[in-house]
């Protein structure tokens, strides 16, 4: 999958790689997935499109704020020949016209504590201020059906209140994943899925190791990019 990001600003990282690998997982015991899909804050497309490609019956929209990620989002629709669509405006403020089955998202989850960069359009990408926690969940539940499934990454050290506004909106923790750069390492980020109006017991995941013990990508991200199979060109967005 080619997919075009902006010479400066905002680009994808391998989060997204590991949930959309989280969210595969999690989908092998259904046999036949379709539905409409909505991808929260699209950024360059990635997730949605890396969904939309692996299950083809699943109809892709997306959300994104700024315009030029709406730019590439749609590029790279085109460009890998997968049909969206796009919803340009904010994710919290949108007024939908359908419900979805499934929403997935690699949020803004830095907290406003942390340094910021300069950049606008990664500040907006990256931090949790344009799109706080509570919200973000709120939102989700008021668009998704009953039933309906929510995948999303987050900073670990939030879990509790991940957890807290799960349960308040309505959302069963199904299963979560922790990421951990070395296995001597602590979790970085966790990976959640949540689905609307269930009351499954909670699945926990093996923990993602990143690196082994000489600084190389461990076996299991190795498969995760092979699957994944993208390939990004930075171009300027005028």
């Amino acid at each position: 999958m080619v997919l075009y990001q902006p010479q400066n600003g905002y680009c994808y990282n391998s989060d997204t790689h590991f949930l959309f690998n989280f969210i595969c997982k999690n989908l092998e015991k259904y046999k036949n997935i379709n539905g409409e899909l909505l991808d929260i804050g699209s950024g360059s497309g990635i997730l949605g499109l890396l969904l939309a490609k692996k299950f083809n019956k699943l109809s892709l929209n997306q959300v994104e704020l700024q315009e030029v990620f709406q730019f590439f989002s749609q590029k790279n629709a085109s460009t890998n020949n997968i049909v969206s669509k796009m919803h340009k405006g904010s994710f919290l403020e949108f007024d939908f016209d359908k419900k979805f089955d499934f929403c997935v998202s690699n949020p803004p989850f830095y907290h406003s504590n942390v340094i910021k960069s300069e950049n606008e359009n990664i500040k907006i990408a990256r931090y949790n201020d344009f799109m706080p926690l509570k919200d973000f969940i709120k939102k989700a539940s008021q668009i998704l059906k009953n039933g309906g499934k929510f995948f999303f990454c987050y900073d670990c050290k939030q879990l509790s209140e991940i957890i807290l506004y799960l349960n308040e909106f309505k959302f069963n923790l199904e299963s979560i994943q922790f990421l951990h750069p070395k296995s001597t390492k602590e979790a970085t980020l966790v990976m959640i899925h949540a689905k609307k109006d269930s009351k499954s017991l909670v699945r926990i995941f093996e923990p993602l190791i990143a690196f082994d013990e000489s600084g190389e990508f461990t076996q299991s991200v190795q498969n995760i990019y092979k699957e994944a199979g993208t390939h990004s060109i930075k171009v300027e967005f005028e």
